[in-house]
């Protein structure tokens, strides 16, 4: 081997090794246990974030607000679509704070630009992070309240009004295709319509469905931990614009994002 082979070579080992690393992953685990399996490059990252985060929402309360957190779908998948649903957070948020009030309530939209990761990272990172947001540095919930997307949020965004909604939402693909390429590029007209028109909401979400684990775990902590009043004191819980029934507060459903890297688990599965 010459010596230009040589050092072309060795440049292509340390690029693959960069790479390995780069794709590294590792378990980690929020105060309450939800393990996920996340990119070791971006820990640090996670939190990092994780700082300003409660930096921001301690500003918050400190001006006396209670305090939100909305959980939406906002990945492209399933006929979704990032751009579209980064717009219905957005309204969402200012529409419960115009409710109830600019002055005393502050709701946290995860989809806020603030609040993204670097480039590259997935649902399980974004997900642990989120985890310890919801959880706060004492396991009982940084929160007042958590706003659960429903359908009626997205017929909002829309105008669907029950009449030829599906059809609406034909014409809603052709507008938006006619001022954002990306969406005729990554979702097809019909698996638009049929994810806005039948299904957005949280009940399709993997990162929604391990909020709820989440959420549902902080207030049976809050339960125990106060025998007299942890009833009263738990977090407050929408979904769809209306409370939760009790019965579905304490209720666990499907796993989402949550898992630990396959060589941490016994049986190699994600638990």
């Amino acid at each position: 081997m010459n010596r230009l082979s040589a050092s072309l070579a060795l440049l292509l080992l340390g690029l693959a090794g960069q790479s390995s690393a780069a794709l590294a992953r590792v378990t980690s685990c929020s105060k309450n246990g939800f393990c996920y399996c996340v990119q070791q490059s971006l820990i640090d990252a996670v939190a990092r974030k994780l700082t300003d985060i409660r930096k921001a929402i301690d500003v918050q309360k400190r001006a006396g607000k209670a305090i939100g957190y909305l959980s939406i779908p906002l990945s492209t998948v399933g006929g979704a679509y990032l751009n579209e649903n980064l717009k219905v957070a957005a309204e969402i948020k200012e529409r419960i704070e115009r409710q109830y009030g600019v002055r005393d309530v502050w709701v946290l939209n995860p989809g806020a630009k603030e609040f993204s990761l670097p480039g590259g990272a997935g649902g399980p990172d974004y997900m642990l992070m989120w985890s310890q947001v919801l959880e706060g540095e004492d396991g009982l919930g940084a929160f007042d309240f958590v706003y659960f997307t429903g359908r009626s949020d997205f017929a909002i965004h829309f105008g669907l009004d029950g009449q030829n909604d599906l059809g609406k939402l034909d014409v809603a693909y052709d507008d938006l295709a006619k001022t954002d390429p990306g969406l005729g590029l990554n979702v097809d007209k019909r698996s638009f319509r049929d994810y806005y028109g039948l299904r957005a909401s949280v009940a399709y979400s993997l990162g929604s469905h391990d909020e709820w684990d989440i959420v549902r775990t902080i207030n049976e902590k809050r339960r125990l931990a106060d025998a007299v009043a942890g009833i009263a004191r738990q977090m407050g819980v929408w979904f769809d614009g209306k409370p939760a029934a009790p019965g579905l507060l304490e209720t666990s459903i499907a796993t989402g994002d949550v898992g630990k890297c396959k060589s941490d688990n016994e049986e190699g599965k994600p638990k």
